[in-house]
């Protein structure tokens, strides 16, 4: 019977964490795709710089936010994976 319910509990955390991972891959989906894009794919290779870009009020919190959602979505696949 004490089998049984350890196997409950981790039962509902894999579902748990199953369910963050896909609100937290459809919110990092959300996030990249709102960030502006470079046109400018040329730049990467070349040594030149051409000015310097500064991320600037719902621009830096939408940089930022992707940042901790990937880290927060790499965590809980490491999670999922060890469950």
């Amino acid at each position: 019977m004490q089998m049984r319910r350890i196997y409950d509990i981790i039962l509902g955390m894999q579902s748990l964490i199953l369910a963050a991972n896909i609100v937290l891959s459809v919110l990092l989906i959300i996030l990249v795709l709102m960030q502006r894009a470079n046109t400018d794919a040329g730049g990467a290779f070349s040594s030149e710089s051409v000015g310097t870009f500064k991320r600037r009020g719902a621009e830096s919190l939408i940089y930022k936010s992707t940042i901790v959602v990937s880290i927060l979505f790499a965590a809980s696949l490491l999670a999922h994976a060890l469950l």
